[in-house]
């Protein structure tokens, strides 16, 4: 599974040398950015399988039944 943004940040700043207790702003910008990118591809990966996949099936059971 791929390092969420949140999983990387802690993973540098516990390796970190001990005289570095703070992460620094360009860091934090980029696990910020990272975060945005892990929502964008969730969001997108939500949309192809809610319209090829369970989801659809349970529309169609729901919607498109032949009763009449």
């Amino acid at each position: 599974m791929k390092q969420t943004a949140v999983e990387w940040l802690r993973d540098l700043y516990e390796n970190q040398p001990a005289y570095e207790e703070y992460i620094l702003d360009e860091q934090w910008q980029k696990a910020i950015e990272m975060e945005k990118e892990q929502i964008r591809m969730a969001y997108e990966k939500g949309l192809i399988d809610g319209i090829h996949g369970p989801r659809k099936e349970c529309y169609n059971e729901t919607f498109n039944s032949n009763e009449k």
